[in-house]
């Protein structure tokens, strides 16, 4: 509609909602959600009522303010400002029953979690992650579970939802735009790709960083947990550049096996003579095509490492929920307590909220499997400073802390 009239009126609405929320007027708010969204964005800012009504909450020390009454002052503006996180939480709830989005960006491409998690107001934050892991859930069920009835309402209904919940987790990235619109990391493409190999890295013909040597601390200590003692038989999957599988050796494995599916990747394995190397057996493809076949010659393995390149979470979840029950053998390990299974844990690492949403989305998708995880945090040096993404597209990381992973079976 191009009425004038219509547009002012529009704008008017928006911006009632948007001042309710930031006043956290929860009564205002719910009678003006009768008639509109809560899916609304300010022209400028591009806030939407979550951001505002976290935004609402930056303290005085933060807008650069000070308090010179004393102590006594102190403590009020304490009562005060716990009294605002509580009014906070109930605007956001109800943003939330009525449809907000959680992971939309304003004009700082920022997301209601991201201003929470930079603020520090934790309790907020919480709520945007939480109401993150409910909606991606919810799309990953809808996405397993086939609709009755006519294609076409089913490809209606789909869509109606998932617009509710806006862009998957996947799609969020320090450079969004490019990722909306970059296939070279969809895995045929990355396949047909001529890798470069460089001492610290591995990229695709894109530039986009495959395998990085900083990655290497956090592969160790996965090692370290994954096979703790020599003698056990341990499964890989993705080779890069070596990395994890160089780590494994030094651990003196009964057997290694090996998955790769890049034909340059197996060209240089060839090269620096892994095909060689005693207890190594290579399996040359797709995990998906070979990993069917290991199941059936009932192979076991006391330790698994899953780190593949251009492939969306649902791989991974299929990997674990339908092939390491197979794999992993329930009675082996270091003294019989049972194998583990590990990955790199880098989904959504392009920012803090997107990274927690994950991390608690795996860990729901790893317990129905039937696999108890255990995490342990481990700092990542400021990447940026040491230069590591020069040259690289699109970082795959900017956050301080990795989650590392360790799955057993339950019980």
């Amino acid at each position: 509609m191009d009425d004038p009239a219509f547009e002012i009126e529009t704008d008017a609405q928006t911006q009632s909602i948007l001042l309710a929320a930031a006043n956290h007027d929860v009564s205002a708010l719910r009678n003006l959600l009768r008639n509109s969204s809560a899916n609304v964005q300010d022209s400028e800012t591009g806030f939407t009522p979550l951001h505002a009504a976290i935004a609402a909450c930056e303290s005085d020390e933060e807008t650069g303010k000070t308090n010179t009454n004393g102590d006594t002052n102190a403590q009020i503006d304490g009562v005060i400002k716990q009294q605002e996180i509580e009014a906070a939480v109930k605007t956001m709830k109800l943003l939330f029953e009525n449809g907000a989005i959680w992971n939309d960006l304003d004009t700082n491409d920022e997301t209601p979690g991201c201003i929470a998690h930079r603020l520090g107001l934790k309790e907020l934050y919480e709520l945007c992650v939480d109401a993150g892991v409910r909606a991606e859930l919810l799309l990953s069920r809808l996405d397993a579970y086939q609709l009755l009835g006519d294609a076409e309402s089913e490809e209606d209904e789909e869509e109606e939802v998932a617009g509710t919940f806006h862009e998957s987790i996947e799609n969020i990235d320090l450079n969004s735009e490019d990722a909306q619109v970059d296939k070279s990391t969809e895995n045929p493409n990355y396949l047909a790709s001529t890798l470069t190999f460089d001492r610290d890295r591995i990229l695709d013909e894109s530039a986009n960083g495959v395998m990085m040597e900083w990655e290497t601390t956090l592969m160790r200590r996965s090692a370290e947990l994954l096979i703790p003692t020599p003698d056990l038989r341990v499964l890989n999957v993705g080779h890069g550049m070596a990395i994890i599988d160089s780590i494994i050796q030094e651990k003196k494995p009964k057997s290694h096996h090996i998955i790769e599916a890049h034909p340059d990747v197996l060209k240089r394995m060839r090269e620096q003579g892994w095909y060689a190397k005693p207890g190594v057996v290579i399996h040359e493809g797709r995990w998906q095509d070979i990993v069917p076949s290991l199941v059936e010659k009932n192979e076991m393995f006391d330790a698994i490492y899953f780190d593949t390149f251009a492939e969306e979470y649902k791989a991974l979840r299929d990997f674990f929920s339908e092939f390491v029950i197979g794999l992993l053998d329930p009675a082996g390990g270091t003294g019989g307590d049972g194998g583990r299974f590990g990955f790199f844990c880098g989904m959504g690492a392009d920012r803090q909220v997107a990274y927690d949403v994950y991390n608690k989305i795996v860990e729901i998708d790893l317990f129905e499997a039937g696999f108890d995880t255990e995490w342990e945090t481990i700092p990542v040096p400021d990447l940026d400073e040491q230069g590591e993404w020069d040259g690289v597209k699109r970082k795959y990381w900017a956050l301080k802390d990795y989650k590392l992973p360790t799955c057993s079976f339950i019980g």
